[in-house]
């Protein structure tokens, strides 16, 4: 299969991907209205959308907590119920429709089947939780657990850059090749008549199989980025509970 070809722009030295750029703002719009819509007009007694809302965030809550702890997941409960709605988006969306131009510019993928896309965000949640484990922890205390003990730092720098590749490889991975087979049966169906009835039985149970597992990275993605932040906090008053988690 031919690798698509995305519409960019350079602005100077940088050059945006705009079909990357636009299907992240839809993600976000999608997110935002979500959550708009479902927060209107909010009872004691919840029903209908608000139902639907507290139980998605009682959702991240419940399965972030263990990693995180209750002292801190009221700080990250907003910030990680975000993320998850905008990753069940973002691993969707490509699966919805293809778009592309005659010239062969693709015009509707999911970012997140961006290998460079999914660096990026995994270095963001990177840089968060060593962020937060300085500001909590400070910059000396911080810095003393990579050479604690001497012998070891370059096993725990090498495993800071393993947990960065890793959360990026794992999602690339998965919802580049749900979009990518999904693609293939749709060329499947052009090829001649009577392959349609098997492309299109093999695309709808593709798409199904795919939208579980774009929902489960969706899930994993979150878990670790709790992880993550959580190992990056440690001190002697967390020690027990992060070996807990390991």
């Amino acid at each position: 299969m031919e690798e698509s070809i995305n519409p960019t722009i350079t602005l100077g030295p940088v050059s945006f991907n705009l079909t990357l750029l636009a299907m992240t703002l839809i993600s976000v719009f999608a997110v935002f209205g979500f959550i708009y819509w479902a927060s209107r007009k909010m009872s004691i007694r919840p029903k209908g959308k608000q139902n639907v809302l507290e139980y998605a965030y009682d959702f991240v809550v419940g399965f972030t907590k263990g990693n995180i702890g209750e002292h801190y997941i009221k700080d990250y409960s907003l910030f990680l119920f975000v993320l998850f709605l905008f990753l069940l988006v973002a691993n969707n969306i490509g699966l919805m429709a293809k778009i592309e131009t005659t010239n062969g510019y693709n015009l509707w993928t999911s970012p997140t089947a961006n290998l460079g896309y999914d660096f990026a965000f995994s270095f963001l949640i990177t840089l968060i939780a060593h962020v937060e484990g300085i500001r909590r922890r400070g910059v000396k205390e911080y810095l003393k657990a990579f050479v604690t003990p001497g012998f070891m730092t370059p096993m725990n720098i090498l495993e800071e850059l393993t947990n960065f590749a890793s959360l990026a490889l794992r999602i690339f991975g998965n919802i580049f090749a749900g979009e990518v087979l999904a693609s293939l049966l749709v060329t499947l169906s052009h090829q001649a008549v009577y392959w349609y009835p098997f492309a299109f039985i093999g695309s709808m149970a593709w798409t199904a199989f795919s939208i579980f597992i774009s929902c489960i990275q969706a899930y994993v993605f979150t878990m670790l980025s709790t992880l993550f932040i959580a190992l990056a906090q440690v001190d002697g008053h967390h020690e027990g509970k992060v070996e807990e988690i390991k």
